[in-house]
């Protein structure tokens, strides 16, 4: 850009993870206003338009370098602010389908906190940057533009209704209630075609006092997976140590084994599934919160990539794909997509013809590799709908299911396992050579009968030194 060339200007409709990263990225080649129609906290609090917030999130080590990467020095402070870097799998504890993964050196990494501390902190990074404003308690109403392009956007501001505000490039984070078909189709671009899968998930979460010496000694995440392999409703519990001494709790249930907001049937679900070691941890515990509990966790995906989308757009995050939110990939997904759509700013501009449909394009891998992981496992449940299962979708499952298995005694595809679970590296990596020659060797002799929590963790937590087994 230079002084005879006009500031370009971009507008971020949504100002979550998703927004803050996309107006981060274009900071480098444009001025950004991010419009939202909450008030954006100055610190880490709840805000209406994210009520999801409310309950575990994970940002995996993929994610996580995606971030820092677009705003280094972020995990730093992330730290400073509270959350908990855990190394993967030595701080975690968790039952997958197949049995406990051993708590060998650390594979991987992830970020442990408040989704509202983790957005904070972005958030007071991005509005900070040069170039970046934000326009609050206001709707986007419509894109302004045609079919060939939008050139901006309608929005209802406190002060004025319908406002013009012009754009060189609009791009939708608005989110899993994004109108952005809607928008697309009043100018004239139809045929935009949905995916779902739908197993009925719901979500309950409480917050609870940690146990005294819980924090300081690093007690681990703990998590009880179900298995999709057997024909009852997938039910799981999760402990996630957060900022503050505090444990956030979240259970999770499919269609007819779903948790509810009583408080006092919270703890007897975590213990009434595969093993009750989340019931147990949690009882005698202070509560600090009501259970709250969100439905609607559909995994939708607009295929936007897939359509003649008019140039100066394009979507990312939730507006274009929402995923069971027990798999943890929302943030990494939209992180990991913006690196490339970065790489595409860096190397042609953002004056390029094309450049939202080009944008798009670039994000869609990160997206197909999530929905195949999520939905592969999701219609398995009873009751699940949407789509089936590709052909020879059952050949690919009895591989992974081994691959898993491994996982519980070998440590080479422990770290293949999480490699690909956290998004680091591709699934195709799970077929490399070396992996597929141990995976086709894997068995589950050998594998840990009980949770792997120390004699210290179990103390502390008031269980006693004895790690008997009581999986059922």
């Amino acid at each position: 850009m230079t002084q005879s060339t006009p500031p370009r200007h971009a507008v971020v409709i949504g100002g979550s993870m998703a927004g803050l990263l996309a107006a981060a990225v274009l900071a480098e080649h444009a001025t950004v206003t991010i419009i939202d129609a909450d008030t954006l906290p100055d610190s880490p609090q709840a805000r209406r338009g994210l009520p999801q917030a409310r309950h575990v999130h994970v940002l995996w080590s993929g994610g996580a370098r995606a971030i820092e990467e677009i705003l280094p020095g972020i995990t730093q402070e992330w730290t400073a602010a509270g959350a908990l870097r855990r190394s993967l799998p030595t701080d975690l504890v968790t039952m997958t389908a197949q049995g406990w993964i051993p708590r060998c050196d650390e594979k991987q990494f992830n970020i442990s906190c408040s989704r509202d501390l983790l957005d904070s902190v972005v958030r007071r990074r991005v509005v900070a940057l040069p170039g970046v404003t934000t326009l609050q308690q206001s709707r986007v109403r419509a894109l302004e533009g045609t079919a060939a392009r939008v050139t901006g956007v309608r929005v209802d501001t406190p002060e004025e209704e319908g406002r013009l505000l012009a754009a060189d490039l609009v791009v939708d984070a608005s989110g899993r209630g994004s109108r952005a078909r809607v928008w697309l189709e009043a100018l004239g671009t139809g045929g935009i075609r949905q995916s779902e899968v739908d197993s009925g998930l719901v979500y309950a979460t409480r917050i609870y006092e940690a146990p005294a010496g819980a924090h300081e000694m690093g007690f681990p995440i703990v998590n009880v997976q179900s298995d999709p392999r057997v024909p009852v409703p997938g039910r799981t519990a999760t402990i996630v140590p957060i900022e503050d001494g505090q444990w956030q709790a979240t259970l999770s249930g499919t269609r007819g084994g779903q948790p509810t907001n009583d408080p006092d049937a919270f703890i007897p679900f975590a213990k009434d599934i595969r093993h009750p070691i989340v019931g147990e941890l949690l009882e005698g515990r202070k509560p600090l919160t009501d259970v709250a509990v969100t439905q609607g966790t559909t995994n939708r995906r607009i295929h936007f990539e897939k359509a003649d989308l008019p140039d100066g757009f394009f979507a990312v995050g939730d507006s274009v794909a929402t995923f069971n939110p027990l798999y943890g990939q929302g943030m990494t997904v939209a992180a990991r997509g913006l690196l490339a759509v970065r790489a595409l700013l860096r190397s042609k501009g953002l004056s390029q013809p094309g450049f939202g449909n080009a944008a798009q394009r670039a994000l869609a891998p990160q997206v197909s590799t999530a929905w195949d992981l999520a939905t592969s496992q999701d219609i398995m449940y009873p009751g699940a709908t949407g789509m089936k299962p590709k052909p020879g979708a059952g050949l690919l499952d009895a591989y992974v299911n081994r691959l898993i298995t491994g996982a519980t005694t070998q440590e080479p595809l422990t770290e293949a396992f999480f490699e690909v679970i956290t998004m680091t590296s591709p699934p195709t990596s799970w077929f490399r050579p070396e992996v597929v020659w141990r995976v086709l060797r894997a068995s589950p002799q050998g594998a840990l009968k009980a949770p792997p929590l120390t004699a210290a963790e179990r103390t502390v937590a008031g269980l006693g030194a004895d790690p008997a087994d009581r999986a059922r």
